[in-house]
């Protein structure tokens, strides 16, 4: 059976492509959508100079359960940690690195979106 994959226009999608489209603006380079491994999955990898960061897109539509940056519990940093670390063995890669979160909440569609880049969201 194959995992099941959203389809490209999902929401999850194009809260993914603002996350990325912001990252492009500040200067930092995308190398990496969606990476799996078998710890999990990294929504976007960028290059910030030397730095390596591994971006989380959370997106709540309402705030009812929670903000998007709170959704990102312990056991979701857990996660991404042994991911980012699959990551960098499977690369051979010895760098600093970072993990951010974009949360995103609002409406999918319209201007009443908040957006917040958090940097180093659960410094590691």
């Amino acid at each position: 059976m194959k995992p099941f994959k959203p389809p490209a226009d999902s929401v999850g999608a194009q809260m993914e492509e603002v996350a990325a489209r912001h990252l492009r603006d500040a200067g930092l380079t995308l190398l990496t959508r969606n990476y799996r491994s078998r710890r999990g999955e990294i929504d976007l990898i960028a290059r910030d100079g030397d730095t390596l960061v591994f971006v989380e897109v959370r997106y709540r539509r309402s705030s009812r359960f929670g903000s998007a940056g709170a959704s990102v519990d312990a056991r979701k940093q857990q996660k991404l940690l042994a991911t980012a670390q699959s990551y960098l063995q499977q690369y051979r890669l010895d760098c600093p690195c970072r993990f951010d979160v974009f949360a995103i909440d609002g409406a999918a569609e319209g201007d009443t979106q908040n957006i917040q880049w958090l940097k180093d969201a659960f410094g590691t």
